[in-house]
């Protein structure tokens, strides 16, 4: 159990290194060293952008700001080397993620849509991963009783005899459902670069966040929404981020264990990611609640089958 920990741990040092050291989002300043903010969307506007924006009021603020619009590409000449290298995490993750997005949102005429596309494809990609933890949630719901009754039959034992016969006990609990601790921290591993890699995607390319889709601006937090004349489109896409968070968490079957404090963990990410939604960018906000879904079909299909196939046997 210790050396899984370990391999966990420095898994999440990895990742953290990378998305650290190899690239990030530099928002433009002024000569106050204040944010620039686009007036009309409310959007804090990134300094190193991937390609030139198409409005007007847009470009004026960035070429007063002393960005060189005539060095970057336009967006829909925009590839994977446009700019040259910046890193393992921009070259890896999100330049070939923005061509992805322009790629497809030039042919159908929306980038909003192109998202949700390749949302859904990344999701199909990595389902082989998400439908493992899936099975791997329902065998810890089934071993999750007799795991209680071994943290109590050790509860108030702490010597370090007591403790090795607690995780021998535990392990031997996981083999016998199958269960692997790692598998769970598995799509964490991979949604956690996702998510920001996207958020990155979103806020370097003008013509994602200058697009529109249903009444939202894509480069605008549900926030700034608000105080606009469409305002009802930001209060849904929150109530979707929220609704879609909570139930995906509700069909995890891990979160539903005796143990008091994995009950309260939905509520607490629930709550999190939330008011994160309220300040992230729309079109961040459309990914995570399409992602979600998908997540939650996908989990409700594999329930009924594991439903299904233990009745037969039985």
């Amino acid at each position: 159990m210790k050396k899984k920990k370990k391999i966990k741990f420095k898994l999440i040092a990895l990742i953290g290194v990378v998305l650290l050291l190899t690239g990030c989002t530099t928002t433009l300043v002024d000569e106050d060293k204040q944010a620039v903010t686009n007036p009309e969307t409310g959007q804090a506007l990134t300094e190193n952008i991937l390609c030139q924006p198409e409005d007007e009021a847009t470009r004026k603020l960035y070429e007063e700001n002393g960005v060189d619009l005539d060095k970057l590409p336009q967006c829909d000449e925009f590839s994977i080397t446009s700019g040259g290298y910046e890193g393992l995490w921009t070259s890896i993750f999100v330049k070939p993620l923005a061509f992805c997005i322009l790629w497809v949102g030039k042919y159908i005429g929306s980038f909003a849509v192109s998202l949700i596309i390749i949302t859904i494809i990344i999701r199909l990609i990595v389902m082989p991963f998400t439908k493992k933890m899936m099975v791997q949630s329902e065998m810890m719901k089934k071993a999750s009783p007799e795991l209680e009754k071994i943290r109590k039959k050790y509860a108030n034992k702490t010597d370090q005899e007591s403790m090795l016969k607690q995780n021998q006990e535990m392990m031997m609990i996981y083999k016998k459902y199958n269960f692997n601790p790692m598998v769970s921290c598995l799509v964490s591993f991979i949604q956690l670069p996702l998510f920001f890699a996207f958020l990155e995607a979103i806020n370097r390319v003008p013509a994602i966040f200058e697009d529109q889709f249903l009444g939202l601006q894509l480069g605008t937090a549900p926030v700034v929404g608000f105080g606009t004349s469409q305002f009802y489109a930001y209060i849904i896409l929150v109530i979707l981020i929220g609704a879609s968070t909570i139930f995906t968490f509700k069909t995890n079957s891990a979160t539903q264990m005796n143990d008091a404090s994995m009950k309260m963990m939905p509520i607490i990410m629930s709550g999190i990611i939330i008011v994160t939604g309220l300040f992230m960018p729309s079109a961040l906000g459309i990914y995570w609640t399409v992602q979600n879904i998908f997540v939650l079909t996908q989990n409700i299909i594999i329930k009924k089958r594991m439903e299904k196939k233990s009745y037969g046997k039985a």
